[in-house]
């Protein structure tokens, strides 16, 4: 079957046809690097890494590019109000991006260029503007000319008269309001790089053109990003690529935000939820449930009820995943192959929340094949589903989350051996029939935050939600 996503420039969810076959590119906008990441951050990274993994899956070869501003206006400013040099505040940030993307078991991208170290490209691509007409030197700056590209808001359907393009201070010059820097003239106290035209940084929109163009060539797949940088960054981005004579994306993917009281979550609202705080308060695996099975283009309202619902949801499969690998007496390999049903979810833009239906429903066939001791069935089902939940990157059994929670193994035995004593006392109370302390054993236990299951095997624990 086809994968299919829905384009942003189309509207529409179209059939996936990569440039070369049996290969698919991707360049996505990662971080800009003047703070730590929220959750809302991470997610776009999250939606991305499991897109990637399902092209794979379905046997292509991925080229996944995921660029770091580490040059822009916020960064810039943020190190005034630190009194710290601009590139210690990049680097320190980006390294904890790295930190939250490798927490919530997002693959490494194939490369993740800096901005920083791309500004030849960028100065090949401003004269080549130049020559064609496209834009044009004033003040130190240079600008792209919006009039000089008819296609230009193809992508935001918006209309060049009623446009209100963002302007950052010191940017004189302009022929017309609405064109956009593509370069700025340096000022006191500020990075700059020598150019032609003078010394000065980079546009945020250049940095991610002419990075795309190094690593993807004039024409590549799939452009992503969250919602919000449909205008003015992809927009511009588009402009600045197709007036140099790049085909550029094919294909435009956009992944919603995550809210908190219906506002985008945001550094400058306060509302933001740091990635760094929350790996403290939940585990990471209950994390990239949370964020990662939502339809990539529904917005997630933050809370903490909907991510103990997540926590629950998940136990539910590792509950599962645990018993069969104990009845089992051993590894159980992932299937070769994905159940239909899921593989149509997934090929259909990315449908994980139907996707994930698949994995429950194939939990529960597995509950009830372990409920009639059908130890065969049941391993069939756990092979199906550990196929799934590889994909979402979310197999308790993978070595990814093995270390999960630092001490958390060493901490698992020491409770595992306290717990078994209790229950100990619990069976010998059974076998007394003295069912009112039995009774009062299991209510304690439950009291303490523990799940106790009497399964033909013998008693067994879990922690139950929060």
């Amino acid at each position: 079957m086809t994968i299919r996503l829905y384009d942003t420039s189309a509207r529409q969810i179209r059939d996936f046809t990569p440039l070369v076959p049996g290969c698919v590119s991707i360049y996505l906008c990662g971080a800009t690097v003047q703070a730590a990441p929220h959750i809302g951050h991470i997610r776009s990274g999250l939606n991305f890494d499991i897109l990637r993994r399902w092209f794979a899956h379905r046997g292509y070869d991925v080229t996944f590019i995921r660029n770091v501003t580490d040059i822009d206006d916020k960064i810039i400013a943020k190190a005034a109000e630190q009194g710290r040099p601009w590139w210690a505040i990049g680097y320190e940030n980006e390294r904890a991006f790295n930190d939250g993307y490798e927490a919530l078991g997002c693959l490494p991208p194939t490369y993740e260029p800096r901005a920083t170290g791309h500004v030849p490209e960028m100065i090949e691509m401003m004269q080549g503007l130049i020559e064609r007409g496209h834009a044009y030197a004033a003040d130190g700056n240079v600008y792209f000319d919006v009039r000089s590209l008819p296609s230009y808001l193809e992508l935001s359907r918006q209309e060049l008269e009623n446009l209100l393009q963002p302007t950052g201070e010191g940017e004189t010059g302009k022929r017309d309001p609405r064109d956009f820097a593509l370069w700025k003239a340096v000022k006191p106290g500020e990075p700059s790089w020598p150019t032609p035209w003078g010394r000065g940084r980079p546009g945020w929109h250049l940095e991610c053109s002419a990075m795309a163009h190094k690593y993807l060539g004039s024409a590549f797949d799939i452009h992503g990003g969250g919602l919000d940088l449909v205008f003015p960054h992809h927009e511009n981005e588009i402009a600045q690529a197709k007036a140099y004579g790049d085909d550029f994306a094919q294909y435009w993917l956009h992944n919603a935000w995550v809210t908190m009281a219906g506002d985008k979550m945001s550094k400058s609202l306060g509302n933001s939820v740091l990635v760094s705080e929350m790996v403290k308060q939940w585990r990471p695996i209950v994390l990239r449930y949370y964020l990662g099975t939502p339809h990539y283009r529904s917005m997630i309202e933050y809370s903490e009820e909907s991510l103990r619902e997540a926590e629950s949801a998940f136990a539910r499969i590792e509950g599962f995943v645990q018993r069969v690998v104990e009845l089992a007496g051993g590894v159980v390999e992932p299937a070769a192959e994905v159940p239909p049903a899921f593989a149509e979810a997934m090929d259909d833009d990315l449908g994980v929340p139907q996707a994930l239906a698949v994995v429950h429903t194939t939990v529960r066939q597995g509950n009830s094949a372990l409920a009639a001791d059908d130890k065969e069935a049941a391993v069939a089902r756990l092979a199906e589903v550990r196929a799934m939940l590889g994909v979402l990157g979310l197999d308790p059994l993978d070595p990814r989350w093995a270390g999960e929670g630092g001490r958390g193994e060493e901490l698992h035995g020491v409770v595992d051996s306290l717990v078994r004593l209790v229950l100990d006392q619990r069976e010998g109370a059974r076998a007394r029939k003295d069912w009112a302390t039995a009774d009062a054993i299991r209510d304690q236990l439950s009291q303490s935050g523990l799940v106790i299951e009497d399964s033909p095997q013998g008693p067994r624990w879990s922690l139950g939600a929060r």
